[in-house]
């Protein structure tokens, strides 16, 4: 098995122990690909049929406005599964868009046939289920109920803490579009801590 798998693997359990049949499974979904930093991985308008693991590297998934600004919505660093979930749940085009912000080796997950597997192996479904809780409904609701009662400073600060093991790999105007405020206002925040 090669290092991205094992690292998936481990991954994988723990959420939830897959046993043989259902790591056979998941497998039998995934392919390995390299993305160059500053790779579009899926983008805005298109239609992915995949989700990823990242083995090696950081990635950010991001929104453009109208006037074409940039809103960092989240970053996933090793042992993370970027992609649009509600895209691939609604057959709908993307409305983000998932860039490496470092070289990448990643593990594609095709949506269709781990969908399928779920519905087989009950601890396939256990592991999502609990990696969903975790990191779309747990880590979302905290972010999202910061943005509504806390000022820059103190959603920087919980930043600092959620963030400290990627910090010093990520611009600090990549930080400041995920805060909501201005590369100005993030070095003005810096520097009352």
């Amino acid at each position: 098995m090669t290092a991205a798998f094992y690292h998936l693997q481990k991954t994988l359990n723990h959420y939830q122990f897959l046993p043989s049949d259902a790591w056979q499974a998941y497998q039998a979904c995934c392919s390995k690909k390299k993305l160059v930093k500053g790779q579009i991985l899926y983008s805005i308008g298109s239609l992915p049929t995949s989700f990823a693991f990242i083995h090696k590297g950081l990635m950010r998934a991001y929104v453009i406005d109208k006037s074409g600004s940039e809103f960092n919505k989240n970053f996933f660093a090793e042992g993370r599964f970027p992609g649009s979930m509600s895209t691939l749940l609604n057959s709908e085009a993307s409305t983000l868009e998932v860039q490496a912000l470092e070289e990448c080796e990643i593990i594609e997950i095709n949506y269709q046939k781990f969908r399928k597997a779920l519905f087989i192996h009950q601890d396939l479904m256990k592991f999502h289920i609990n990696y969903l809780e975790k990191h779309w409904l747990l880590e979302k609701e905290s972010k999202e109920i910061g943005y509504l009662q806390y000022e820059a400073k103190t959603r920087y600060e919980k930043f600092l803490e959620d963030f400290k093991a990627i910090l010093a790999r990520l611009p600090q105007y990549h930080i400041a579009s995920y805060l909501g405020i201005t590369p100005t206002q993030l070095s003005r925040i810096k520097k009352n801590i």
